[in-house]
């Protein structure tokens, strides 16, 4: 289930699925600030990680392990495993991908667009937290951000085909050209085994007045974050 919280006098919106590890992990969404653009100052202030990093993303499937590197160009998807470390993804419609898994210690944050979901962006990065930190997928929590919802979310014929192959099971993923990126990326979790996901509720185009929304105000460039943060443990 999802709520509101507040950093540094912002509102957030937190999932209590990660409400048992808080002495491990720190994991939000923000929500809009009128009148100026979003920004680390804002949100963070100046002692909330000794590291930052977001990466330059473009639509890709490309997922990368964060490491000393200051810089990821043509990333969708960062994996972290260092304490007092802090990674963030921007977001405007499409959906962001919270990982974290327990037991390894590990958290990863990825953006799923049409295109990144129908390249299975999520799967990818589970895949590699399994691969590269020896995570197991029943031990992985999943949180779905505010994103773009089916009421919404209107596209061609060949993008809904696309967006639906992804998946075994399409039940309720589509209502004619309208479909469900929240669902169709939890779907796709749920069918390589993951068992705790929680999605939001929130529609970025419905709920403009909290969150930043590229199709509701004619492709704006302002965006709110998905957030992770290891603690020092």
């Amino acid at each position: 289930m999802f709520y509101f919280d507040e950093i540094n006098n912002h509102k957030i919106l937190r999932s209590d699925f990660l409400n048992n590890y808080e002495d491990k992990v720190k994991a939000f969404f923000t929500t809009r600030i009128d009148n100026k653009p979003e920004n680390e100052s804002d949100i963070f202030g100046e002692n909330f990680a000794s590291r930052i990093i977001k990466p330059q993303q473009t639509h890709s499937d490309n997922i990368q392990s964060v490491d000393e590197r200051t810089e990821y160009p043509e990333t969708d998807g960062l994996i972290l495993n260092q304490a007092d470390c802090a990674i963030y993804l921007r977001f405007a419609d499409c959906t962001p991908l919270i990982f974290y898994d327990p037991i390894r210690n590990i958290g990863a944050v990825s953006h799923a667009g049409w295109r990144g979901t129908a390249s299975r962006i999520g799967v990818k990065t589970v895949a590699k937290m399994v691969l590269n930190y020896s995570s197991q997928p029943e031990n992985i929590i999943a949180v779905i951000g505010p994103a773009i919802s089916k009421c919404c979310y209107e596209v061609s014929e060949d993008v809904r085909d696309t967006l639906l192959s992804t998946v075994k099971n399409k039940d309720g993923l589509y209502e004619n050209r309208n479909v469900d990126l929240k669902n169709i990326n939890a779907r796709q979790l749920e069918e390589i085994g993951l068992k705790n996901i929680d999605i939001c509720p929130y529609c970025t185009s419905c709920n403009n007045d909290l969150f930043y929304s590229y199709r509701k105000e004619n492709g704006t460039k302002e965006r709110h974050f998905a957030v992770l943060k290891l603690e020092n443990i």
